[in-house]
């Protein structure tokens, strides 16, 4: 059996993927918001609008956001700006 994955509330931001909100004209003042970064143990942050209430009801069949979790969307922009820092393996 293998073992159920886990978020480590311990690991520390490594790095940014991609551009800042900022670099993508995503926001008119200093905000970070939206934003994707790695963690030092290689997972991976999403900050963006928190979405759960508005999604919740309408969520494809086979998904679930389980107690604890968040629905959160950012714009295209950002992922495709992250995309060339995220490997393929």
């Amino acid at each position: 059996m293998t073992r159920q994955w886990k978020a480590d509330s311990s690991a520390s931001f490594f790095r940014r993927l991609g551009k800042s909100s900022h670099e993508l004209a995503q926001t008119s003042g200093d905000g970070s918001c939206p934003d994707v970064w790695e963690l030092d143990n290689g997972d991976v942050v999403v900050i963006g609008t928190d979405l759960t209430a508005s999604y919740e009801s309408r969520l494809p069949d086979g998904v679930t956001i389980d107690p604890g979790e968040r629905l959160v969307v950012i714009p295209r922009a950002t992922i495709l700006a992250a995309k060339a820092d995220i490997p393929d393996a």
